[in-house]
């Protein structure tokens, strides 16, 4: 089991070899009988050269996963065949065969399958993003739709928004005037954390705020973890590190009890809150629910509602100071519509095609999560091959979303490419599109909060556009992406100096 984590965790390639050749006598007594039986008369996907035992794990041994992985299928293809030990991985490169298989078999692999900590309220068995596609999952959407997320739930919270975006100004105002450096990440994190803590509780975290942030990037540094947990599943999964899940589990259970005790004691519940402490008083008898069950979702959602926009706030201010003339055509848009007077507003966003386009296209080279991972329920066929029942599927949504035959110079930050004057307006297109740009997931199990983040980043990036020039270190901001995680994130701080473009402060309507 320690050999084993050794080389998930790329760090003892010594390992790797002694177990190469061990394989080599063990492997027709282990899995080759296996794998023969399960997969007879099937044709399966094409597959990489692999090695015994450990199968195509020697082909994914680094930092990046998601660029490993494109680089295996530039080699061999977009539709492969994969094995880690004796687990069948199928892995989808391409805008196309994503297309065809969401269309067909999106209830097929509607589920994830993912080991759990059992007791944990972080990737516990509690948990929204662990729950099978069933009962609980559907009963948690619709909730979430109605009560936080959707279109009337959205509308209902635009002034948490609003004063939390005022506030985000007017701190980067007092950074202006006193000539300092700000790191966009990090102002980006206090505006999206405290819209989303109001947002699901009803109020803020006040005091625990810093706790919270750090529990936020050490869950961040950990994700890696969990891809290898939910491929390996047990026992080289949950296991491998059950410590440091249940030191993070008990710290963000203490932030969150604490929170909803005040919430209960002062009757401050969000309309979210309140629902769900209502099911789990089983006042409502559409599904009983426990405690634990509102701390798991809140947790999931804080993490997702959270870090995913707050990278994409910074990826999309990278991409923006790398492309002086976009810049200058967003802000050219964004002082033609919006009244020299007043500050940016959610209600804006419709009329600005152009910062629609340029954090579109942010999201579609920087993906917040750059890999799918589903598993098939049944068997089925994909593109005349078969794929066996219980195969995990890994949807390389970073490759799929820079697809030559899809998208025109798909390296290239182009924000032009989703501005509706260059793209056909036929029905059956937009359908395809849709599947085929699929930055937060796709189907049933895609992200529910797309349409907040598309909030929450659009109205950031507009105040910093609107409101400030920045004064960057050197030519070029690096893109470098952090190693080891399972979000795309950058590796080197973004600060610069925001510089006031009017000296009498904007207004805020909400």
């Amino acid at each position: 089991m320690a050999a084993a984590w050794f080389i998930v965790d790329f760090q003892n390639s010594s390992i790797c070899i002694l177990l190469c050749l061990f394989s080599f006598l063990c492997y027709s007594f282990f899995f080759l009988k296996k794998r023969n039986n399960s997969g007879q008369g099937c044709v399966l996907p094409p597959s990489p050269p692999s090695l015994p035992i450990i199968g195509h794990l020697h082909l994914l041994l680094s930092p990046i996963i998601h660029k490993s992985l494109q680089k295996l299928s530039s080699k061999h293809g977009p539709l492969l065949y994969l094995r880690l030990f004796n687990v069948p991985i199928i892995l989808v490169s391409s805008a196309s065969i994503a297309y065809e298989l969401f269309k067909t078999q999106d209830e097929n692999v509607s589920t994830r399958n993912l080991p759990t900590n059992e007791g944990s309220i972080f990737f516990g068995s509690s948990g929204f993003i662990t729950q099978p596609y069933g009962g609980y999952f559907k009963f948690v959407k619709k909730i979430v739709t109605t009560k936080l997320l959707g279109p009337q739930a959205l509308e209902r919270s635009r002034g948490i928004r609003a004063d939390e975006a005022n506030r985000f100004y007017l701190n980067l105002i007092d950074k202006a005037t006193k000539n300092e450096s700000v790191e966009i990440a990090e102002e980006a994190m206090k505006l999206i954390s405290n819209s989303m803590c109001k947002m699901l509780l009803g109020k803020g975290f006040s005091e625990d705020q810093e706790k919270v942030r750090g529990l936020l990037d050490e869950t961040d540094l950990m994700s890696m973890k969990f891809f290898v947990a939910a491929i390996l599943r047990k026992p080289l999964g949950i296991s491998l590190f059950e410590k440091d899940l249940a030191s993070i589990s008990h710290r963000y259970d203490e932030v969150l009890e604490k929170s909803l005790l005040e919430c209960e004691q002062h009757n401050q519940s969000s309309d979210m809150l309140t629902v769900l402490l209502e099911a789990c008083q089983g006042k409502t008898g559409e599904y009983k629910i426990t405690r634990n069950h509102i701390k798991s979702l809140f947790v999931d959602f804080f993490i997702a509602g959270t870090n995913n926009p707050t990278n994409t706030i910074k990826w999309t201010m990278a991409e923006i100071f790398n492309n002086p003339k976009i810049l200058g055509r967003l802000r050219e848009e964004i002082d033609s519509v919006i009244e020299k007077t007043r500050l940016i507003q959610e209600t804006d966003l419709p009329n600005l095609p152009y910062l629609q386009a340029v954090v579109k296209e942010a999201l579609r080279l920087h993906p917040p999560a750059p890999l799918i991972l589903r598993n098939f329920r049944e068997a089925c066929k994909v593109k005349g091959f078969d794929v066996l029942e219980k195969t995990t599927l890994v949807v390389n949504i970073y490759d799929v979303m820079r697809d030559p035959d899809i998208w025109e110079d798909p390296k290239e930050f182009k924000p032009e490419r989703f501005l509706p004057s260059s793209r056909s307006f036929q029905e059956d297109e937009i359908k395809e599109e849709i599947l085929k740009y699929i930055p937060f997931g796709i189907g049933r199990r895609g992200c529910p909060g797309s349409n907040l983040s598309y909030l929450s980043v659009g109205t950031a990036i507009g105040v910093m556009v609107q409101c400030f020039d920045w004064k960057i270190e050197g030519d070029k901001i690096n893109m470098e992406e952090v190693p080891r995680t399972m979000t795309l994130t950058m590796a080197h701080p973004l600060k610069c100096t925001p510089i006031l473009r009017n000296v009498k402060p904007l207004l805020s309507i909400v």
